[in-house]
């Protein structure tokens, strides 16, 4: 460091130029007129031209790793019975009911063991009552929001299900 030199002092917004060096001692005077007296050891050199020589390396960007089970798609429950059962004519209406309804119970206590964010129930449209029924379990269990899929029918045949 001579007389001349930019310095800037370490852990602190504070430089200059050097007016004069007394041993270890360091005199400099900061861009309003001040001057400042610090060691040697806590003032570098500022001078940019040190940097120029020096490459930038460029690292890449660790990829995020998203799980499956946070996957934007939900995952799909469709409840029409033939998809449910082997022979759905061995059931009745009432029979019928309620394995579906057992399936969307169990669909959505499997959501929950697994954290999954979205299920879609698919019951399709009829006269009604598998979605009736569908919104009264929906209705009936907390920690989740549901709605109509398809928000511009005024019946949809899907419900979608987030879960908080």
């Amino acid at each position: 460091m001579k007389i001349g030199d930019k310095v800037s002092v370490v852990d602190e917004d504070l430089s200059g130029v050097i007016t004069s060096v007394h041993g270890n001692i360091v005199v400099f005077k900061d861009e309003y007129g001040f001057t400042y007296q610090y060691k040697k050891e806590k003032l570098v050199p500022k001078n940019a031209s040190l940097y120029e020589n020096i490459p930038v390396v460029k690292k890449a960007e660790p990829q995020k790793v998203t799980s499956k089970k946070h996957d934007k798609n939900p995952l799909i429950l469709d409840l029409h019975f033939h998809l449910l059962v082997k022979n759905p004519n061995d059931y009745d209406s009432f029979e019928r009911l309620f394995i579906q309804k057992e399936k969307l119970i169990q669909t959505i206590s499997f959501c929950r063991k697994n954290h999954l964010k979205r299920l879609e129930i698919v019951h399709g449209i009829g006269d009604g009552v598998l979605q009736k029924i569908v919104w009264d379990v929906l209705e009936s269990q907390t920690g989740l929001d549901f709605y109509n899929k398809e928000i511009l029918h005024h019946q949809s045949g899907a419900v979608m299900v987030e879960f908080h």
